[in-house]
């Protein structure tokens, strides 16, 4: 059962940022300056899994590195859109492009510049370690912490109220 106060029925469609949702908000930084993000597996499941099942889904980012399109890439993702300095337009193209409504998606972001978009999606939401600011604006805060499984906190609760987590012997295999 779930503890998210919305419809989880409507959702079609997800959107996520990367760092401090997708990965740890605490980054290292290689020799050559650039991040170098980790990932969560569990995370990675889910996401994959949604795909499968036909969810939309969208990574947006401030970051550039080839690292994490890579990645998503793998999972079976296909929109995937690095260097967000703006995230708005980006989120309600995506969304117009796939054919959703704000109330059929979900976004979920940790900081500032994921306000905008928290502001138009029907489920806003925030992993536990979120900004105040963020966190005002989330309809659901996740009980994780970002990098560690709050995307695949969000999207097994959907799944699963939709009757699509573990439902055949395709959730089984990557």
């Amino acid at each position: 059962m779930s503890s998210i106060d919305y419809d989880l029925k409507k959702i079609k469609g997800f959107a996520f940022d990367v760092d401090g949702v997708l990965s740890p908000s605490t980054i290292p930084l290689g020799e050559d300056g650039y991040p170098r993000r980790m990932v969560n597996i569990k995370d990675g499941y889910a996401l994959q899994l949604a795909v499968k099942r036909g969810y939309k889904i969208a990574i947006i980012t401030g970051g550039k590195g080839e690292a994490v399109k890579t990645r998503f890439e793998s999972l079976g993702i296909k929109d995937i859109f690095m260097g967000a300095s703006k995230k708005l337009p980006i989120f309600n193209e995506w969304m117009k492009s796939a054919g959703l409504s704000p109330e059929e998606v979900v976004f979920m972001g940790d900081d500032i510049p994921d306000l905008p978009c928290l502001r138009v999606a029907g489920l806003s939401c925030a992993p536990f370690d979120a900004t105040w600011e963020v966190k005002e604006t989330a309809r659901y805060i996740s009980p994780i912490t970002g990098g560690y499984g709050c995307v695949r906190d969000i999207l097994q609760q959907i799944m699963t109220a939709q009757d699509k987590w573990i439902s055949d012997a395709e959730a089984f295999g990557w």
